[in-house]
C-alpha cells in the first residue's frame, strides 16, 4: 500500500518549540499532511534546532505561513475549511468525532494553548481523554493521534488516502 498525499491540513497556531514543530512538520511528510503555521512563533523558523527536528523531511511538506490569527482565519474561510481545535476544554472526545476531507487540524501554543477567540471560533472541538491528574499529551503527540485518526476515517478502502 502507498500513501498518496492526506486531505488534511495540520494548524499550528504561534508554536512556542522549534523541536516539536520540527517533528509535527516531519510527521505532516510522512502523512502526506499539509501544514499551516500561524505566526509568530517563539523561535526563528530558520532555527537550528527546528531544521534539525524536522531534519530533510522539511522540504516534503506544503508549508503555508499566516502572519497573524486574522490571516489565518480568513485564508480558512476563503477555502471553506472547517477548523477543528484539539483541546483539554472540548466535550467531544477525539474517537466519536467524523472527521471529513480537508479539514484543517489545529494544535495550540505548548505554553498556553490558544485564546478565547480561537477557540470560540472553531467549528469543532475535540479533546484526548487522558488519565487525571495528568494535564495534558505532547502537543506533537496529539496532533499524531488527531492526524491518524482523521486519516483513518476519511481512507477509502485499500488506504490509499488521495
Amino acid at each position: 500500500m502507498i500513501l498518496s498525499a492526506a486531505p488534511l491540513w495540520l494548524a499550528l497556531y504561534e508554536p512556542d518549540i522549534a523541536q516539536n514543530t520540527g517533528a509535527m512538520l516531519r510527521t505532516c511528510a510522512c502523512f502526506g499532511v499539509r501544514a499551516a503555521i500561524i505566526e509568530p512563533a517563539g523561535f526563528p523558523v530558520s532555527d537550528r534546532h527546528f531544521r534539525r527536528s524536522g531534519m530533510d523531511y522539511l522540504d516534503h511538506v506544503d508549508i503555508e505561513r499566516h502572519v497573524s490569527w486574522r490571516a489565518f482565519s480568513q485564508w480558512r474561510r476563503t477555502e471553506a475549511k472547517r477548523l477543528v481545535l484539539l483541546t483539554t476544554k472540548a466535550d467531544e472526545s477525539l474517537w466519536d468525532f467524523a472527521f471529513q476531507r480537508n479539514d484543517v487540524i489545529m494544535v495550540g501554543r505548548e505554553s498556553a494553548g490558544v485564546p478565547q477567540e480561537v477557540h470560540d471560533d472553531a467549528d469543532a472541538r475535540v479533546r484526548i481523554a487522558i488519565r487525571p491528574p495528568m494535564r495534558s499529551l505532547n502537543v506533537g503527540v496529539a496532533a499524531a493521534m488527531a492526524l491518524g485518526e482523521a486519516i483513518r476515517q476519511i481512507a477509502p478502502p485499500g488506504g490509499a488516502t488521495g
